[in-house]
């Protein structure tokens, strides 16, 4: 197994979405069969030959030095996480990380669910993989994502954002706007597979997914991929109705692959207003099962 089939398609998705205007090109022919560059037009911008090129379009990144992945970058106008994404795909392509990653703990320490808890019941925090299994949460952060904990999920499967957003019908009152939040899932999953192409966990799930639902397959097709560090949710919940909370993305060192992720709300808001209730509702409901074991 390797990722050839990745680097491939990453390529070349973002050679065919940039036009020769974008480029700054301004000698082309006009009766041009596709609006994306040519491979010779990529080769060109990025300072390497059409022959090389072409071997990387085919799926070899092993030992391609960093100075010809940083004119890839820019030839083909890539953001920060494509940038980041294409060396994930290189480092991956190497033969000193051929080896299996290890994998994300399933679950949370005692440690950072302790944490979890002394937040309170003002903040929703939850604890997610790359993988985007819902590993932990707090109470109110359990109450807040009470729709994906009771999605259905195969035996022995953890609780997945991904299976909720793309096969659970709740998912579309759930999400205002679902095709943002589809978008999200899929891409943070696209980059996952970037830093780990050897994780079969990953793989069964995108196999699943990409079986039932064809708004997952016609996403996972574009390569797209994101960065998930901070902004705004919105969320149509079955107990307290609208919510728009900003979230901040941090990173777990003791626990490489899993991310802690808080939601707040601006003081004095309707939305503040609405987390109060929420957690006044979750507080009747504290016989449910603990949030680190759904």
């Amino acid at each position: 197994m390797d990722n050839r089939d990745e680097v491939k398609d990453f390529l070349r998705t973002r050679r065919a979405r940039l036009t020769p205007e974008d480029a700054g090109l301004t000698a082309f022919a006009s009766n041009r069969r596709v609006p994306g560059l040519k491979r010779g037009e990529v080769a060109d911008l990025a300072g390497v030959s059409v022959e090389y090129y072409a071997q990387l379009e085919r799926g070899n990144l092993a030992g391609v030095s960093d100075s010809v992945l940083e004119s890839l970058a820019r030839a083909l106008q890539l953001d920060e996480a494509e940038r980041t994404h294409l060396a994930d795909l290189a480092r991956a392509a190497g033969p000193a990380t051929r080896s299996r990653r290890k994998p994300a703990p399933g679950q949370i320490r005692p440690g950072v669910q302790r944490l979890l808890d002394l937040i309170g019941d003002t903040v929703p925090v939850i604890v997610n993989n790359g993988r985007l299994d819902l590993v932990g949460s707090n109470t109110l952060g359990r109450a807040l994502f009470s729709p994906v904990y009771a999605t259905p999920h195969p035996a022995g499967s953890p609780t997945n954002h991904a299976r909720f957003t793309f096969l659970d019908d709740r998912a579309r009152d759930f999400w205002i706007d679902w095709d943002r939040a589809a978008d999200d899932s899929v891409a943070q999953l696209r980059t996952e597979a970037g830093r780990d192409p050897y994780d079969r966990a990953l793989t069964d799930l995108v196999g699943e997914l990409s079986t039932q639902s064809p708004p997952f397959r016609t996403r996972w097709a574009a390569h797209d991929v994101r960065l998930h560090r901070t902004g705004r949710k919105h969320f149509r919940h079955p107990v307290v109705g609208e919510l728009h909370l900003d979230f901040e993305v941090l990173d777990l060192p003791a626990d490489p692959g899993l991310t802690l992720i808080t939601f707040t709300s601006p003081a004095g808001s309707p939305d503040e207003d609405a987390l109060r209730m929420l957690a006044s509702w979750a507080a009747t409901n504290a016989t449910a099962p603990s949030a680190s074991h759904p």
